[in-house]
């Protein structure tokens, strides 16, 4: 049995995407890929699907924070205190929060965008 499957190379990248079927849309107007296939998950998200571009499979999964699996840009947004703020996972399994102030926020801004966002949920 060989190690790398038939018709995969060295390594195969495995893209995390918010929507990942409109990111196989994208990458097969942008790259010509061919999709190979796709494994809905009983909520429609895209727990698997593999795309080939060139003669390189790339396989891609909707985000699922459920399961600790966040795209790239999961981790770090405008929050509306002001700050692009985030939190990641070092290598040793410590979380860090960083983030960088990028607008004021009055107190009266951020009351009316916190009761914004506690009634969306």
């Amino acid at each position: 049995m060989s190690k790398i499957p038939q018709g995969m190379h060295s390594v195969t990248p495995h893209l995390v995407c918010a929507g990942a079927a409109k990111a196989l849309a994208f990458y097969q107007k942008a790259f010509g890929a061919t999709e190979l296939g796709r494994m809905p998950g009983p909520d429609g998200r895209l727990v698997h699907a593999a795309m080939k571009i060139g003669d390189s499979t790339v396989m891609l999964a909707d985000e699922m924070p459920e399961w600790s699996s966040l795209g790239p840009k999961a981790p770090v947004a405008e929050q509306f205190w002001g700050d692009r703020y985030g939190r990641l996972e070092d290598p040793f399994g410590h979380h860090w929060s960083v983030g960088t102030h990028v607008r004021d926020v009055s107190p009266e801004e951020m009351k009316r965008a916190m009761a914004q966002m506690s009634a969306q949920k």
